[in-house]
């Protein structure tokens, strides 16, 4: 049985060599105290898989052979189908953190299901609550003029966040989806309100579970319209057009910001435009 055990924003992790896995055992590889409760996740490969979170490291010390490590740095030493399971449990330990109490009466919450509780006073129940974001890769298409020489290379709109880990990493435009916005609009305001630009030919591309805490990033394609760039000060401290061959530092291969860059990087088969012109539809 794997044990996904989570220590504030960090899990435990058994460490052989420089090889990482998840605790394995048939019990908790540590004491547990009455409140802490073990949470049951779905199996990985025919193996059953629990979790739990420690206010502290147990009085008894560390289980034998582990480690603890930042979910986010887990990434790149976990096999992917553990790390992914990790970060729906530690989702799962944020929610039950926060729900402990009712938000309508105040009475105490109790487990009734798997990813369910219910109040004991007024019988309301609450499951887990993911907040969407929306992630946007901006294209302007090379231009060529009449004769079909090339005046302006294809370039990505790249940001940097004021909030990013690193100072020097440069992501895309995202931001919260708000209430009685459809996905497509909260794109469009996002570049509005960050970069002040108008886009087109907006496109799904793929989403990502983001359990820091508890999001989910749905991420789209869009060709330039219209428009300057002009940065939301509050938000962005630098930002502007890149070509392949003149890129800053990029995001870590676990964002889905590094996966939508990355496939514009592979793909070199953009549509052209005239100068003037644009792709409007």
């Amino acid at each position: 049985m794997y044990w996904f055990i989570f220590i504030g924003n960090s899990i435990i992790l058994s460490k052989k060599g420089d090889k990482f896995s998840i605790p394995e055992s048939d019990m908790p590889p540590t004491t547990l105290n009455p409140w802490e409760h073990v949470q049951i996740l779905p199996d990985i490969n025919g193996k059953k898989c629990r979790s739990y979170g420690l206010t502290t490291i147990p009085k008894e010390g560390m289980p034998p052979d582990t480690t603890t490590m930042e979910l986010r740095a887990s990434f790149k030493v976990l096999p992917r189908n553990l790390y992914n399971m990790a970060g729906k449990a530690a989702e799962l330990h944020y929610w039950d953190l926060n729900n402990r109490f009712c938000g309508h009466c105040g009475g105490n919450m109790s487990w009734t299901g798997d990813i369910c509780k219910t109040c004991d006073n007024c019988k309301r129940e609450c499951w887990p609550q993911v907040t969407p974001a929306t992630i946007v890769r901006i294209r302007k298409p090379q231009v060529k003029d009449d004769e079909g020489n090339v005046i302006e290379t294809e370039k990505v709109l790249l940001v940097h966040a004021r909030n990013f880990r690193r100072a020097e990493y440069y992501g895309l435009v995202a931001g919260f989806l708000e209430t009685g916005e459809t996905l497509e609009e909260c794109v469009r305001r996002e570049v509005r309100e960050e970069v002040g630009l108008e886009i087109t030919n907006l496109r799904y591309f793929g989403s990502q579970p983001w359990p820091y805490p508890c999001g989910v990033m749905i991420g789209f394609t869009a060709d330039y319209l219209s428009g300057t760039i002009h940065l939301q000060q509050e938000e962005l401290s630098r930002g502007g057009w890149f070509d392949r061959d003149h890129l800053p530092m990029l995001p870590d291969k676990l964002s889905i910001a590094r996966m939508l860059i990355d496939d514009w990087i592979e793909k070199n088969d953009s549509q052209d435009i005239k100068p003037n012109g644009n792709n409007a539809v």
